[in-house]
């Protein structure tokens, strides 16, 4: 089994991945911010490795990557899970907002891609997978700056499929749509606190646009994952795999 690398891998979407991952018998290591965060997820990890890593800072990136190697070997799975959301109107979200969301978003799935291939390509297969997002495909108001992160994100998964297409590495975008994640969770607690609300009303907000009218599990993503990673899906490369329940593009 490959040892897998999974940003964002302390909670959410990531967590679900790494669990899978794990259950798969890959050697797994999960890297984010938050050190407790990090520790706390390795109960539900048997056997794997947490790494402290911002994917945003260029410079902690490579060291991170080594120390992932000197524990369990090169990575031939990367699942670039770390991600940001913001919510504002277009003409409220400052140069700030928008930095933020293209530095983790969009450059540290960069950052840890560039880290990770040297390695990867003396391996007999590799899988870099970057979780997206519906929002990768279409437009979603209130979120200009998190949309346009994940247009370009899908951009350079393309691009790399493309560069590395005669190698046996494949590059694949996952977009999932509203996922039943602290995100949501927190997001659907705001808009109760500021409109008043009910909590079925305000998750209405995002469970609509899902033709089957629910959340994505994250275990749905998860297991979509797997199935990537996996040789049967060897020819699988430069898509977007979209996980919305139906939801036109």
């Amino acid at each position: 089994m490959s040892h897998a690398i999974v940003t964002g891998g302390g909670s959410g979407i990531g967590l679900a991945i790494a669990k899978a991952l794990v259950a798969a018998r890959h050697r797994v290591t999960i890297m984010g911010r938050s050190e407790a965060r990090l520790h706390a997820a390795l109960v539900d990890l048997p056997g794997a490795n947490a790494i402290v890593c911002d994917v945003a800072d260029a410079a902690s990136v490579p060291a991170a990557f080594d120390a992932a190697t000197a524990r369990h070997g090169a990575a031939g799975i990367l699942v670039n899970a770390a991600g940001v959301a913001r919510t504002a109107p277009f003409e409220a979200s400052a140069d700030a907002l928008w930095d933020e969301l293209w530095r983790i978003n969009v450059m540290g799935a960069v950052h840890t891609s560039r880290a990770a291939l040297p390695a990867m390509r003396k391996l007999e297969a590799g899988r870099i997978i970057n979780v997206a997002s519906t929002a990768a495909l279409k437009g979603y108001a209130y979120v200009s700056a998190y949309t346009a992160t994940k247009h370009a994100l899908l951009g350079m998964t393309r691009s790399l499929a493309l560069e590395l297409a005669k190698t046996a590495i494949t590059v694949n975008a996952l977009c999932p749509g509203y996922t039943d994640t602290d995100l949501i969770r927190d997001a659907v607690a705001n808009i109760v606190a500021k409109t008043g609300r009910s909590d079925e009303q305000a998750l209405a907000a995002f469970t609509t646009s899902n033709p089957q009218g629910r959340l994505i599990e994250p275990e749905e993503v998860a297991a979509t994952i797997s199935w990537l990673v996996s040789p049967a899906a060897r020819s699988i490369t430069g898509q977007a795999i979209v996980v919305a329940g139906g939801e036109i593009m």
